[in-house]
């Protein structure tokens, strides 16, 4: 049984041994370490993961693929879950450390990473996405890729592209590039002891208006929290700003009952 990718799905089945081989020489996880997968398709990775990871969890939407799976791979946990809605805090029961790798449907590429990224329990994923993508998760200040993806991203994971891949390993081939990337949670994140939806709406706030002063464009967080903008600040705009430069401006911009409390 073969499966003919379908268009809304984003599908494009890596077919590339070396390929392969070389997303899976990224992955670093200990023998018992618990490994999802994200979107296996026809297995192309599973086939190699089951063998060191026989507790490792699939998530698949694609029932084909999900009746695929289950015929080559008969022990293998195999989940019908939309990966948007998937909670990976609860996707394995106890509170043991993540491993996550998968080849990431480009059209949601943006919001799967801000799962992974915002669930503490994933320490490390290795996952391919269009290189455009990939470039921003690593971006600095000043240039066009940098935006809120770059900062969130490096506040919270370490960001690596380990290479690029052509279209021509993919089936159907992509008009665009790819690009695997590993990201790594380290031990004490950036932004530890804030309210990361804080964070997160600061950050959003100041790209969206990115051409805009902060004085400007967080003129709503300002009347929120009761704090202003302190004027050494109020003329930068957030394309100048450091990852670690938003942690510090959250802190000053945090709610009086924040503080209070």
């Amino acid at each position: 049984m073969s499966l003919r990718p379908i268009k809304r799905l984003g599908q494009h089945f890596l077919v590339d041994p070396n390929t392969i081989r070389r997303i899976l020489a990224q992955f670093d996880v200990p023998p018992d370490g618990r490994v999802i997968e994200i979107g296996p398709g026809s297995g192309a990775l599973t086939e190699h993961l089951i063998v060191e990871h026989p507790a490792m969890t699939a998530i698949e939407i694609d029932e084909r693929a999900i009746a695929l799976l289950s015929e080559r791979f008969p022990t293998l946990d195999v989940r019908h879950l939309d990966i948007l809605e998937v909670d990976y805090a609860s996707i394995e029961t106890g509170s043991d450390p993540l491993w996550v790798i998968g080849n990431l449907p480009y059209n949601i590429t943006s919001q799967i990473l801000f799962r992974i990224l915002e669930s503490p329990r994933v320490v490390q994923a290795v996952v391919t996405m269009q290189k455009e993508v990939a470039e921003r998760l690593v971006a600095t200040p000043r240039t066009k890729a940098y935006g809120i993806l770059s900062v969130l991203t490096q506040l919270l994971v370490r960001p690596r592209i380990c290479f690029h891949i052509s279209p021509n390993v993919f089936r159907p081939k992509p008009d665009v590039w790819s690009s695997t990337v590993r990201l790594d949670r380290p031990p004490e994140p950036a932004i530890a002891g804030l309210d990361i939806d804080h964070v997160r709406t600061i950050v959003r706030k100041a790209f969206g208006q990115r051409r805009k002063t902060l004085r400007n464009s967080l003129s709503e967080v300002v009347e929120e929290t009761g704090v202003d903008v302190p004027n050494e600040w109020a003329r930068r705009r957030a394309e100048e700003l450091e990852p670690l430069e938003f942690v510090e401006l959250a802190r000053i911009l945090t709610r009086h009952n924040d503080r209070n409390s």
